[in-house]
C-alpha cells in the first residue's frame, strides 16, 4: 500500500496549524513537523495530531529547513504544506482516491493552489505547485527565501486536487528583505530568481521606485522562467502606475509579450489603460483579447480567473455603453452576471440597460 509522509516547517503557527492538520491527517500516513523556533503552542498542536516534531535551528534559509524535514520522511511519497494551507472537503476525498492509484511512472504530482476566493468561496486566483514527490528520487529544495522544489528531470503528472491557501494577516516583508540584503552583501548582488523575488518584496513593502529598478534589472537578464518574466512585467507596470510613469506602465505591459503569448491579465490591464484615456474602441479590443486568450500550456504561474471570466465582460459593458451601443453593453453585462449573479452593480446595470433598450425600441 502506498504511504505518504506530510512534511512541514513551522514557527509560531498555533492560530492555523490545527486547521491544516485536521484537513490532511486522515489521508496521510506520517506527519513530520519541523519547528524553527516557536514560542507559542505550535509544537503541542502538532504533537496532538501524532506528528513527529523536531527542532531545527533557524539560519535564514527556508530550503535548508525544508530539506531537513524531507530527510525525516519514511513514506513512499512526500507531501508538503504550509501551516495556512488546507486540503478542503471534497478535495480530501479526491486525494484519498488518487493515493491508491498514483501512476507507476510518475515521481512528481502537480496540484492547483487556490490563492484567493470570492464571497461564495470559489477560487479567483490560482497557481500550480508540485505538492507530492516520490521520496526515492531525492528531490531537493533550492533558495534561501521563496524556495522552490527542484524537480528537474521528473516525470510529473497533473491532477485536479486543490490546496486552499488562507493567508493570515502577517507581514514577513521586512524579514525577507533583510535576508535578501544579506545575500546581496555576501555575494556582491542579486540575480535570477533572488532578484525577482526581491523586487516582489520591495513592491509589497510599498517601495515602488526601488521595485521598478529591480524588476527592470531582472527582465534584462537573458535567463529566467517565463512565469517569472511575465509576472515581473505585470508588476513593473503596476509600480509605474503608482509612480505616475504612464509610458513605463504601458511599455511594461507590452513587454510581457516578449516572454509569452498575451495573457488575459495583460490584456485587461491594457484595456484599463485605454479605458482611462477614453479610447473606448481600443479598450474594447483589448478586453475582447482577454476573453480570447488561452491559458498557456504548462503554465505554473498565478492565474487571475477574473481576467478570464467576468471582468472583461463587465468592462466591455461600460465601454459599449460609452459608445451608445446598448445591445452590446447588455450582452456583456448578462455574461458578467452569469459569473456573478448576486453582484449589485451588475444588477443595477441590467435595469439601466433594459430601460435604454426600451427607449430605443
Amino acid at each position: 500500500m502506498t504511504t505518504v509522509s506530510l512534511c512541514m516547517i513551522v514557527r509560531d503557527e498555533e492560530a492555523v496549524l490545527g486547521r491544516c492538520l485536521a484537513s490532511v491527517a486522515p489521508v496521510v500516513d506520517e506527519i513530520v513537523v519541523v519547528d524553527t523556533g516557536s514560542t507559542d503552542g505550535t509544537k503541542a498542536i502538532a504533537a496532538g495530531f501524532g506528528a513527529r516534531v523536531l527542532d531545527f535551528e533557524w539560519t535564514d534559509d527556508f530550503a535548508a529547513a525544508r530539506n531537513f524535514a524531507f530527510d525525516q520522511a519514511t513514506g513512499d511519497w512526500i507531501m508538503w504544506l504550509d501551516a495556512d494551507d488546507v486540503l478542503p472537503d471534497g478535495e480530501r476525498e479526491k486525494f484519498a482516491a488518487f493515493k491508491v492509484q498514483i501512476p507507476e511512472h510518475a515521481d512528481a504530482v502537480l496540484m492547483p493552489y487556490w490563492l484567493a476566493f470570492d464571497a461564495a468561496g470559489r477560487p479567483t486566483a490560482a497557481a500550480r505547485r508540485c505538492r507530492l514527490v516520490r521520496r526515492g528520487r531525492g528531490f531537493r529544495w533550492q533558495g534561501r527565501v521563496h524556495e522552490y522544489l527542484d524537480i528537474s528531470g521528473a516525470r510529473a503528472v497533473a491532477v485536479d486536487i486543490g490546496i486552499a491557501h488562507h493567508r493570515e494577516v502577517r507581514d514577513h516583508s521586512d524579514r525577507n528583505l533583510r535576508i535578501y540584503e544579506r545575500i546581496a552583501a555576501e555575494t556582491g548582488g542579486l540575480g535570477g530568481r533572488d532578484l525577482y523575488h526581491y523586487a516582489n518584496e520591495l513592491a509589497d513593502a510599498g517601495r515602488f521606485a526601488e521595485a521598478a529598478e529591480a524588476y527592470r534589472a531582472f527582465l534584462a537578464e537573458p535567463a529566467g522562467w517565463r512565469e517569472d518574466k511575465v509576472t515581473a512585467s505585470l508588476r513593473l507596470s503596476d509600480c509605474c502606475r503608482r509612480l505616475g510613469d504612464a509610458a513605463g506602465r504601458i511599455d511594461a505591459l507590452l513587454g510581457s509579450f516578449r516572454f509569452d503569448a498575451p495573457h488575459a491579465e495583460a490584456c485587461c490591464a491594457l484595456g484599463g489603460w485605454f479605458e482611462e484615456a477614453g479610447d473606448w474602441r481600443t479598450a474594447i479590443y483589448w478586453y475582447e483579447r482577454a476573453l480570447d486568450a488561452p491559458l498557456a500550456e504548462g503554465w505554473l504561474g498565478v492565474v487571475n480567473h477574473a481576467c478570464r471570466t467576468w471582468l472583461p465582460h463587465a468592462r466591455l459593458c461600460i465601454c459599449y455603453g460609452q459608445l451608445g451601443r446598448w445591445a452590446d453593453a447588455a450582452r456583456h453585462n448578462e455574461a458578467a452576471l452569469g459569473w456573478l449573479p448576486d453582484d449589485e452593480g451588475l444588477k443595477a446595470n441590467k435595469r439601466i440597460l433594459e430601460a435604454r433598450l426600451r427607449e430605443g425600441a
